[in-house]
């Protein structure tokens, strides 16, 4: 006979599960592990190469390789590279590294971005183009969101910053 099991017991099984990769990380006393385990990690930029080491599952690292690759992914992509549904991959990835998979994504694109901003001379248009937005005006308002600047000031800012050092 099968075993019934409450979604209560599921819940405190995947808490548990999520509870010992978290103490094997702090066991470990390797800062970004310990950030990425206590939430911190959410503020500051986790590179997917970090989270490498730490996941398991086969199928998570092929994610993170694919993004740390530097080129844009869509959770959408990344689920079909693995055979699995865009929500399915998004509940995997964030029970086995404590991180949302879109917010890692949006992490990334966004750095590519100041990079981009400052180290070329690119328009505004083609680096949201080459980061993964379609929309000029979608791009802008997600690195205002993140940077607290528009990215034409970021690049001024930063510009005026190299020529001040």
């Amino acid at each position: 006979m099968g075993v019934f099991h409450s979604p209560s017991k599921k819940n405190a099984t995947n808490s548990a599960l999520s509870q010992n990769g978290a103490n094997l990380a702090l066991r470990n006393r390797e800062p970004e592990n310990i950030a990425a385990c206590n939430g911190a990690a959410k503020s500051k930029a986790v590179k997917p190469g970090t989270l490498i080491q730490m996941v398991r599952d086969c199928r998570l690292c092929k994610i993170l390789q694919m993004i740390e690759s530097g080129s844009p992914h869509k959770i959408h992509d990344l689920a079909r590279e693995c055979n699995l549904s865009h929500s399915h991959l998004q509940h995997l990835f964030k029970q086995h590294t404590g991180l949302g998979l879109g917010r890692l994504l949006t992490e990334q694109k966004m750095q590519r971005a100041a990079d981009l901003l400052v180290r070329t001379s690119m328009s505004i248009k083609e680096i949201a183009w080459a980061v993964g937005y379609e929309h000029t005006s979608s791009f802008t308002r997600a690195f205002e969101r993140h940077f607290r600047l528009a990215p034409r000031s970021y690049r001024e800012k930063q510009s005026r910053r190299i020529v001040n050092s």
